[in-house]
């Protein structure tokens, strides 16, 4: 790449495999990440491992060039007065796959959101994602009770804590297993490409190098 080393953060989960096969198109050799679970660092081919929570602080900070995350994860740690998310990173492309649709969903039948918020004014939203969340409703001029989760988000309004969640969803079967089902659709979700301000900059021919092979695949 120009006699330019980039160092990439690429995410651990649900967008780790495409990440990879997308590096292999790149010429990125990515066998040594793929035969080893626990490692997280791979210096010699310019590659760490994180959460894709984790990657757009790692960038920011300047420990990796460039990251993979979605777009849910720069939603929420997004701020309204930058585009490119609250943390100091610039997105750089939408890279296509890990593909899913941020949701409001309730129990099926009658609409328990609908119905709270005609009785009492507001709904609680139980969600992962508290500050997208926050903003979807306070957009769409509606109080909402946020209550932030850890583990399983479907839980929440089958045991009553709440009228509705927000939450990712793919395929949909989660939700449907759990009696949920999809009333509103706030956002789609891609992995996308990011980079740090100063890198952009000092490593430019690389990562145009990048993007220029990234457009070829």
């Amino acid at each position: 790449m120009n006699g330019q080393r980039l160092v990439i953060a690429i995410p651990r989960g649900a967008l780790f495999a495409e990440t990879l096969d997308w590096l292999d198109g790149l010429g990125v050799r990515t066998d040594e990440v793929r035969a080893n679970d626990r490692k997280l660092l791979f210096s010699d081919v310019g590659l760490i491992t994180m959460r894709p929570s984790d990657v757009p602080t790692y960038v920011a900070a300047g420990a990796a060039d460039l990251g993979i995350t979605g777009k849910d994860v720069l939603m929420e740690q997004s701020d309204d007065a930058v585009s490119s998310g609250g943390r100091d990173v610039y997105e750089l492309r939408d890279l296509g796959y890990g593909r899913c649709r941020m949701v409001m969903a309730t129990r099926d039948g009658p609409d328990p959101a609908s119905a709270a918020l005609r009785r009492l004014g507001v709904i609680r939203v139980a969600t992962k994602y508290p500050r997208v969340a926050a903003r979807y409703f306070d957009d769409t001029g509606r109080q909402a009770e946020i209550i932030e989760v850890k583990g399983s988000v479907e839980l929440a309004p089958l045991t009553g804590l709440v009228e509705a969640i927000v939450d990712l969803t793919a395929t949909g079967t989660t939700l449907r297993e759990n009696h949920l089902v999809v009333r509103e659709e706030i956002a789609e979700s891609t992995a996308r490409l990011i980079a740090n301000p100063v890198a952009h900059k000092l490593k430019a021919a690389a990562i145009d190098d990048l993007l220029e092979r990234a457009r070829a695949l």
